[in-house]
């Protein structure tokens, strides 16, 4: 099973770099799920369709609702039956209680290994199951049998439900939030018996932000970060900057450790929520730090819905891709790709459910 996975990390690499981010995909979840690699068609991957017309496709994606489990609060106990189910729990830590739910994708664990996990932070307004249904997640990690972690920020810490991504106390390790999320992070990884050294974090405007906290925070627990519409760390220390952060966009961000994950970053370019230079702000911390080789890969096209992209590929030195920013033409503050059955989403536009998996699961943490 490892050299399985070694030489799917290495062909999917192969077709990252050459633009062929379905096939890729596509690759991954196979190689997960256990099954055989299709026989070549007689193309290779510099002659596809897709590269030759330099658009990437995207394909829509459904999911039917999971079951519904009914489960006490607390800490929920490993699935062995090897059915798919939805579950709802909560976790304490500091003095703070959360309530999370968890997508935890069909098949027994103990048939299928230590499973990927993927933390994922709703943006302000929204809560798991919201989340869950716009994004389209669970369906991605269904087909890659990936657990999806949702908890949910309470109105008595934010009345709107946002991450306080922009208040010092929660910017740092061990303290306020990134100590409460990793903490539970940690805490689903141990129950579910998921695989350390494949631990992600995503999330949409506030969450996003977040996200970028905690990997920069928590660098030994996730293997990569995807911020959606989301802002720098350290870029603001209370509301006011907060607002102006958003408004204007920040230059860089200045929070304790450096961007060393690899990430991947999505924003529109017309979002009039949180300016899109702030996007390019989380990119640019990570190359600071990581130091990518030389200029960037640069891919254009467009999505179902016609809306443009630009994919900036940003290559480490031992040739895999560090950094990935999904620069979204005419896009607004919404997650592409999604459902209309959740709020801030943009059916039709590039998956980025789906390029978020794909990009998470070329990385695995060295030392656990």
């Amino acid at each position: 099973m490892k050299q399985l996975f070694h030489d799917m990390l290495g062909e999917a690499t192969r077709l990252t770099r050459t633009g062929n981010l379905l096939e890729a995909t596509e690759l991954i979840q196979r190689t997960l799920r256990g099954e055989s690699a299709p026989a070549p068609h007689g193309k290779t991957a510099a002659t596809s369709p897709r590269e030759e017309g330099g658009i990437i496709d995207a394909e829509a994606r459904f999911i039917d609702d999971a079951p519904e489990l009914a489960v006490p609060a607390g800490p929920s106990q490993a699935d062995t039956s090897g059915d798919e189910q939805w579950l709802r729990g909560s976790y304490s830590h500091g003095g703070r209680q959360l309530a999370y739910r968890l997508y935890v994708p069909p098949g027994s664990a103990l048939e299928a290994g230590p499973r990927p996990l993927v933390l994922m932070l709703h943006g302000c307004t929204q809560g798991p199951e919201d989340f869950a249904a716009g994004t389209r997640m669970n369906d991605q990690a269904r087909r890659a049998g990936v657990l999806v972690l949702y908890p949910e920020q309470t109105q008595l810490a934010n009345s709107q439900k946002c991450w306080n991504w922009f208040k010092a106390q929660h910017q740092q390790r061990g303290r306020g939030e990134p100590a409460l999320l990793a903490g539970l992070t940690r805490q689903m990884v141990a129950d579910h018996g998921a695989d350390a050294s494949r631990v992600y974090v995503a999330g949409l405007s506030a969450g996003g932000a977040m996200a970028d906290i905690l990997g920069r925070t928590y660098p030994e627990l996730f293997a990569a970060v995807g911020v959606h519409s989301g802002l720098p760390a350290g870029a603001a220390s209370n509301l006011p900057s907060a607002l102006e952060a958003m408004r204007r966009g920040a230059a860089s961000g200045s929070a304790s450790g450096p961007s060393v994950c690899p990430v991947i970053v999505f924003h529109g370019d017309a979002d009039k929520t949180v300016h899109h230079d702030n996007g390019a702000a989380v990119v640019n911390a990570a190359r600071s730090a990581q130091s990518p080789q030389g200029a960037p890969r640069v891919i254009q096209g467009h999505a179902p819905n016609r809306q443009r992209f630009t994919r900036l590929a940003y290559v480490a030195a031992d040739g895999s891709t560090a950094i990935e920013h999904w620069q979204l033409h005419g896009a607004g503050h919404a997650w592409s790709g999604g459902s209309s059955e959740g709020s801030y989403t943009t059916p039709g536009g590039i998956d980025a459910s789906a390029e978020m998996l794909r990009f998470f699961l070329l990385h695995k943490r060295a030392h656990v």
